[in-house]
């Protein structure tokens, strides 16, 4: 079992130890990797994701890009380098400072956050995951208010801001139970390494942590989302808060000097362009609809009757392939019997075969009124002779074919209405 060097301290950067296994790299692991005696390493568990660093050993400087546990208490470093340093080998760990500071302040602050909402509201964490960008915990209720979010994110920073020392100890077992923890951990082991916030939050956690809540800096809850378990509250800390902040300012003051205006009128130049353009799109709608309306009745009147149908042959090149949809609609439900043969040459192309449905299909008057073609296996049979797919009813068929094919999609079409009126 590896030493863990960070249950004591989670201040300790570097450290020495010496290499007691290695593996050079398999097929379903490729990386070389290393266990050593003693590590300051955090490997990734309980919601916390890894250290990185480096291990020097021999004047070379190994890149660690990955720490994990086994299943018997070991920690693996996986390193970069193709060539890892051998059984018995001395090494010097160096721990990359920047993301050990981070991780100490997303999990300290998620301990703070979790024992708000406990003390606040009696909603108890279920689950905690930190993210290279964000951190989440999973809280066993099925709603949180957006007032609830306030209200805690407001007692989590008072309980910063405070400073209160941040202290870790060992228990037995029987000794957590009567210490009234915010959460018991299965029985796994005798000895439970508790991280006390003072006077607020008692819980079993082999993470890192900061020494005083104030170096948790802020806590800063993003925004919240239902989930099986409950409610996830999304959440940052620390430099992250700060970063994310400004992120978020710099989108805001953007935003508001595209509308021209304030930060805080943003949300309500936002919900007018929303009703604007929804109106505008019901207008361009209704235009459409119009449009292809006009151009369908103009079309019927210019096609002479054929079997006592019209057929109509249209392709677009400016519009798209809903809009030859739309005609092909409006020119089969004029009241007077039609087939359309429409084409959209806009990327995608496509065909649309329609024709006006017969009032009795399955009687004698169906030729008297609407055709006997089958628009489903006609568009199908036109399509397999440019590789194209496509189906539909016996009433309305629609497909494609490739976009750059060298197809005469109007010459297509006739050759389709020839076919009906043959």
């Amino acid at each position: 079992m590896t030493k863990r060097l960070y249950y004591d301290s989670s201040e300790i950067r570097e450290f020495d130890s010496i290499v007691e296994s290695v593996a050079t790299g398999s097929p379903e692991q490729s990386r070389p990797a290393v266990i050593l005696r003693e590590t300051a390493f955090y490997p990734t568990s309980g919601g916390q994701i890894h250290d990185t660093g480096w291990l020097v050993f021999d004047g070379e400087r190994l890149r660690v890009a990955e720490v994990a546990d086994t299943e018997d208490g070991r920690i693996v470093h996986y390193l970069e380098a193709p060539a890892p340093p051998l059984v018995g080998a001395a090494v010097h760990g160096s721990i990359d400072p920047e993301r050990r500071r981070d991780h100490m302040q997303q999990h300290t602050g998620q301990h703070v956050l979790s024992a708000a909402f406990i003390d606040l509201y009696q909603m108890s964490t279920v689950s905690f995951h930190m993210g290279e960008d964000y951190c989440s915990i999973d809280l066993a209720t099925p709603s949180v208010s957006s007032e609830q979010v306030v209200a805690a994110e407001k007692r989590a920073n008072q309980i910063v801001f405070e400073n209160r020392p941040v202290r870790v100890r060992y228990v037995t077992r029987a000794e957590a139970e009567k210490l009234g923890l915010r959460k018991l951990p299965p029985a796994e082991r005798d000895e439970l390494r508790l991280v006390e916030i003072a006077d607020f939050d008692l819980s079993a956690c082999g993470g890192t942590h900061v020494s005083a809540s104030g170096q948790i800096g802020s806590i800063l809850l993003r925004k919240t989302e239902r989930v099986r378990q409950g409610t996830r509250v999304e959440f940052v800390c620390g430099a992250r808060a700060v970063r994310m902040a400004r992120r978020d300012y710099s989108a805001l003051s953007e935003a508001a000097a595209l509308f021209s205006t304030q930060l805080w009128d943003v949300p309500d130049q936002i919900r007018k362009s929303v009703e604007e353009s929804k109106l505008l799109r019901k207008q361009k709608d209704d235009a459409l609809d119009q449009l292809a309306e006009v151009m369908a009745l103009a079309d019927l009147r210019s096609q002479p009757e054929i079997k006592g149908n019209r057929i109509v042959v249209r392709v677009f090149s400016d519009r798209d392939i809903n809009f030859a949809k739309l005609f092909a609609q409006k020119l089969t439900r004029t009241g007077t019997p039609a087939i359309a043969l429409v084409a959209s040459t806009v990327d995608p192309p496509g065909l649309v075969f329609a024709q006006t449905p017969a009032l009795t299909p399955a009687s004698s008057l169906a030729g008297a009124y609407g055709s006997t073609a089958d628009m489903g296996a006609l568009l199908k049979q036109v399509l397999s002779s440019v590789g194209g797919r496509g189906g539909g009813s016996r009433d309305f068929a629609q497909g494609g074919f490739p976009a750059g094919s060298h197809v005469n999609v109007e010459q297509l079409l006739r050759e389709a209405a020839g076919t009906i009126g043959a």
